[in-house]
């Protein structure tokens, strides 16, 4: 129960629904347990008057007893249906709190899990896989679900009616309840061992079943990539496979919950057959009535599906404290960047690197060693390099998704460490080398960074980005879906849409990485060409493999193996005849094969 102590906090907000609800369980066990004691006077009343009835055979007086014994079944039958109805009354309110609450909860849960997710850094998705995040998001709160409204309230339930029968029972005789009491501890030792067994096994069903989501997400996102080298038959039989060990583990929980409920039912069973023979012994010893043998009796089946509950409830609990270790986990996982704490910051667009290195958490590798530069606002710089060299590495830097390992970062000469990244990131754009669309329109998709703008900044942006004609020319223009990760589009369409997003924003500082790889060099050119005007208030980092030498860049930065190699203007770069000499011979050798 240690995992699931994460959601007291979760009752303690709900205490007052859930204590009406306690109430409820309270009220309707009152009255359930009420209606045999209505049939044990019934019966003992007929009972002991029958002998009576028939001594006044042919006499007035036994119609006048008949008639007597008529109003007083009457009146049973009619508080024993009062009974049954109150109780079924109390019982609907019962499921209409605490089962209320515990989708309350269950929302609540989610929406934790989703805000905590929201606030872990790049190197935590970088070790994790989307199938699994969702799995705990979902399958795994759906779990705890279960724990916090049918388990919980049939424990409640069983509390409160083992409670009042027991009382019940003890008050007419405590020899017969001691007796149909005996098979109890041999059910608790039941209930203690094979609920061990339950959790072990719920815990791997729900990491194999992480394993099947993970994998059906990866498999379903790259599905153009699988049918293209004709690996479905492949997936089909991992996933199978994967499916086999779920259906194996899943099974093995089965068999201990079908031999779990039986064993319960008979030791239940038991408590019958014991009312009857000592009952029967005791009727004739005169210690019981008859009335009072039928109202042990159903007692003992009142029992019978709150005692099966027990297990059902507690094989529920169990699963849920596996769940709820899985959930815990991630929540307990603190990043080592939190976006929403630190000093605000009006961006101007200076940034310094002092003596900088960066070195990735997780893998130890060196990316960037000893940076060394300042960037003034409004400054255009190119970053470029090979493959591998740090470039994207520190685009990602100064958006705060990594800190730097040593040395500083300065944003207006404050350090990255110091400032609310939040509120840094507002007044930057990013367009990544990878880029992602939303499963929306082209109009949200441009507007998702400033759901402020009209629609004439869309449009604008949309034509900055020289995609604004090709837009026009969908059916149903800025309103067309460009589906999940913008699938319906071309690689050049969704480059211009990020590159329409990033200007849309309105940045001061302006991050482009390899943002132009898609398209073909008449567009690159139509775009550079839009861009100069739009970008000439503003700090811009364009990282690339191409040379853009339409841009009078303020410096260019050339990095090789995380440092910088070579930095100057194009002119002097050319000069030296290094790293980007050779690349500038190479494009300009491709462009007039072209």
């Amino acid at each position: 129960m240690k995992e699931l102590a994460h959601l007291n906090k979760y009752f303690l907000k709900y205490k007052w629904q859930l204590l009406l609800g306690v109430l409820f369980v309270a009220l309707s066990n009152v009255f359930k347990v009420l209606s045999p004691r209505v049939l044990s006077w019934a019966i003992d009343m007929v009972s002991q008057n029958i002998n009576l009835y028939a001594s006044f055979e042919n006499f007035d007086l036994q119609k006048v007893l008949e008639g007597s014994f008529r109003k007083s079944l009457l009146v049973f039958t009619l508080v024993y249906f009062a009974t049954a109805l109150l109780s079924g009354f109390f019982t609907f309110f019962m499921r209409q709190t605490i089962i209320v609450v515990s989708r309350l909860i269950e929302f609540d849960l989610k929406n934790e899990i989703y805000e905590h997710y929201q606030k872990l850094d790049t190197a935590f998705y970088k070790r994790n896989n989307t199938g699994d995040l969702m799995n705990r998001a979902t399958e795994d709160v759906s779990k705890v679900r279960m724990y916090l409204g049918p388990a919980l309230m049939y424990m409640i339930n069983v509390f409160f009616l083992f409670a009042f029968v027991i009382y019940t029972m003890l008050s007419i005789n405590v020899e017969l309840t001691l007796w149909v009491l005996l098979p109890m501890p041999f059910l608790t030792v039941s209930i203690f061992y094979v609920n061990n067994l339950i959790n072990k096994k719920s815990e791997a069903i729900q990491r194999q079943l992480s394993v099947l989501t993970s994998n059906a997400q990866e498999f379903y996102s790259g599905i153009r990539v699988l049918k293209s080298y004709v690996q479905e038959k492949f997936a089909y039989q991992f996933y199978e496979n994967e499916s086999e060990v779920y259906k194996t583990k899943s099974l093995e929980l089965s068999r201990i919950e079908a031999l779990f409920f039986p064993l319960m039912i008979f030791l239940v069973g038991l408590s019958t057959i014991i009312v009857v023979l000592i009952g029967g012994v005791y009727l004739q010893e005169g210690k019981v009535s008859a009335g009072n043998i039928v109202e042990f009796i159903l007692y003992v089946n009142l029992l019978t599906w709150p005692v099966t509950s027990i297990g059902w409830a507690a094989s529920l609990i169990q699963s849920a404290a596996a769940s709820q270790k899985r959930i815990n986990e991630f929540l307990h996982t603190q990043g080592d960047i939190n976006s929403s704490v630190g000093k605000e910051i009006d961006l101007k667009g200076n940034i310094s690197f002092e003596n900088l290195d960066l070195v990735y958490p997780d893998t130890g590798i060196t990316a960037l060693k000893n940076l060394n530069f300042s960037i003034k606002a409004g400054e255009k710089w190119a970053i470029m390099g090979k493959t591998g060299c740090g470039k994207t590495t520190m685009a990602e830097l100064l958006l705060g998704m990594y800190y730097p390992s040593s040395g500083n970062l300065l944003f207006e000469g404050q350090k990255v460490q110091d400032l609310k990244l939040n509120t840094l990131r507002q007044q930057m754009a990013y367009i990544p080398q990878e880029v992602f669309l939303f499963s929306d329109t082209i109009y949200n998709n441009i507007k998702f960074g400033n759901s402020a703008i009209t629609d004439e900044e869309a449009h604008e942006a949309a034509k900055k980005a020289s995609i604004y004609e090709e837009i026009m020319q969908f059916p149903h223009g800025f309103n067309t879906m460009v589906g999940e990760r913008g699938v319906t589009l071309s690689g050049g369409q969704k480059q211009r849409i990020s590159i329409a997003r990033a200007l849309a924003m309105q940045p001061k500082v302006l991050v482009f990485d390899d943002a132009l790889s898609a398209v073909d060099v008449h567009t690159e050119k139509e775009i550079v060409a839009n861009l100069k005007e739009s970008i000439q208030d503003k700090t811009v980092m364009l990282i690339s493999h191409r040379i853009f030498s339409s841009i009078a860049f303020d410096k260019i930065l050339v990095l090789d193996k995380g440092e910088v190699v070579e930095s100057g203007k194009h002119e002097e770069l050319l000069a030296l005849g290094g790293i980007y000499a050779e690349f500038f011979n190479k494009q300009h050798f491709e462009n007039t094969v072209v």
